[in-house]
């Protein structure tokens, strides 16, 4: 929470609310030129799950689990309270508008979020790591 991180340097939880704003923030630097479609996908995706070797997923390939996203890349919106899903109810972005929109997201092939809505009646899976 907010009164959580206004606690001195160690008392406060490390981290921040950004999960949320993290892809519709790279689209950013996508509509600026910046960056293409397919590097985002490397960046966010791939190249984690390459990293860390996280079993079946970072790709779109036959017996992967379905972990995707459906953007908007021209449907604005602005951060506000109001859309704020982190539990926490706050984010260094409120105020800021941008240019595309998350729609949906799939999680295991199980539709986790569709334009505005959580569901967060089915639980994510425990990932699984190659030891190779």
């Amino acid at each position: 929470t907010w009164e959580e991180k206004n606690n001195t340097y160690f008392k406060a939880p490390s981290g921040g609310p950004l999960v949320q704003h993290t892809l519709v923030a790279m689209l950013e630097f996508h509509h600026q030129g910046k960056i293409t479609l397919p590097q985002i996908a490397t960046k966010m995706a791939h190249n984690v799950a390459t990293l860390y070797r996280i079993q079946d997923r970072g790709f779109i390939r036959e017996g992967y689990f379905a972990d995707l996203v459906l953007a908007d890349l021209n449907k604005p919106w602005t951060v506000s309270k109001e859309n704020i899903l982190a539990k926490c109810g706050w984010s260094p972005f409120e105020g800021t508008t941008f240019k595309s929109s998350v729609e949906r997201v799939w999680v295991s092939g199980h539709e986790a979020y569709a334009q505005g809505q959580l569901d967060d009646g089915k639980a994510g899976q425990r990932l699984s790591f190659r030891h190779n």
